[in-house]
């Protein structure tokens, strides 16, 4: 059994229309809205629903307030899904019914988040990227690199909540959907991924000392660091609030930029994470802010100026000129 990644997620917050100006530019394509619900979709299929905080039907929050209500995994074919729901079965919460035409099942995590699971509805894309020039590898040649106006995001590409018990958690990651481990914060953090073969984290765990449950953030994949550049600058353009970022991260070293979300927690563009195998052997780090970002920009760029919040842009036409 192996899960192929994020397809859907359900946010749950109060206020709407902010909402729909935030995931609209953030890149995302609007492709239903009523008044109790808007649906958009990222560039391979991907969907992020935001419904009314009191919306009938909802599953239960695992804290107050606007925050992710669901998560929809996504597997290969009916007949995964129908091991996965033997795997669940008596389960807490366990449900087994048909959404939107499609089969889906799924149960309550040891955190009490609403998991679910049916055959994807993502499709594959081919998409033309950045190719890296370094000392030993130039494959690109007579080409400049590219820049993006702003980011198209391709998928939700992980998703970060605190639990109240990481060891309960991963256990029932690992045991129940198969996940595979690949780094962890001993006792406070586990970094994991849906399958052996793939990218750095789908899912990341983290036990704070007060015992905390909700949203960390929501992390949408882009195609390489000049989009994660482009996509920072055009939404600080549109006056939404960076928490950190630019920066790269050491232990999945992707590049990273984080903003304050009004449907809970934080967003983040990211790209250029590690590619693990079943080779690999989880390590063990101690948290700390080293740790955490190699490097970052604290306030975020300035879409306008390009430079730091709060810093003046350059008066010239070239960086070097003086007064």
């Amino acid at each position: 059994m192996s899960v192929l990644g994020i397809d859907e997620i359900t946010y749950a917050a109060d206020d709407l229309a902010a909402c729909r100006r935030f995931f609209a530019d953030w890149g995302l394509t609007l492709v239903d809205e009523s008044a109790q619900m808007l649906r958009f979709e990222c560039l391979n299929g991907c969907r992020v629903n935001v419904a009314a905080l009191g919306m009938p039907g909802l599953a239960e929050g695992i804290e107050d307030g606007p925050t992710l209500r669901e998560v929809v995994w996504g597997v290969a074919d009916d007949a995964q899904l129908a091991r996965y729901a033997d795997a669940l079965a008596g389960q807490p919460g366990f449900v087994d019914g048909v959404v939107d035409g499609v089969r889906r099942i799924g149960c309550t995590d040891p955190n009490g988040l609403a998991l679910r699971l049916q055959v994807t509805r993502k499709t594959e894309l081919q998409l033309p990227s950045a190719v890296m020039n370094t000392w030993s590898s130039r494959e690109r040649v007579n080409q400049p690199a590219p820049i993006y106006e702003r980011a198209t995001p391709i998928e939700v590409g992980h998703v970060v909540f605190f639990v109240a018990d990481v060891a309960a958690c991963e256990k029932f990651y690992t045991e129940r959907l198969g996940f595979a481990a690949s780094d962890r914060y001993p006792g406070r953090g586990a970094f994991l991924r849906c399958a052996p073969d793939g990218g750095h984290h789908d899912l990341f765990l983290l036990q704070l000392p007060s015992g905390k449950r909700g949203i960390n953030h929501v992390a949408f994949t882009v195609r390489d660091i000049h989009e994660v550049f482009g996509g920072g600058l055009h939404f600080s353009r549109c006056g939404w609030e960076t928490q950190l970022g630019p920066g790269r991260h050491p232990v999945s070293s992707a590049y990273f930029w984080y903003f304050k979300n009004p449907a809970g927690g934080l967003i983040e563009y990211y790209a250029d994470e590690d590619q693990l195998t079943g080779d690999w052997q989880p390590r063990e780090f101690e948290p700390g802010p080293t740790v955490f970002a190699e490097w970052a920009v604290d306030g975020g760029l300035d879409g306008h100026t390009r430079r730091q919040k709060n810093v003046a842009g350059p008066e010239g036409k070239f960086l070097t000129e003086k007064k």
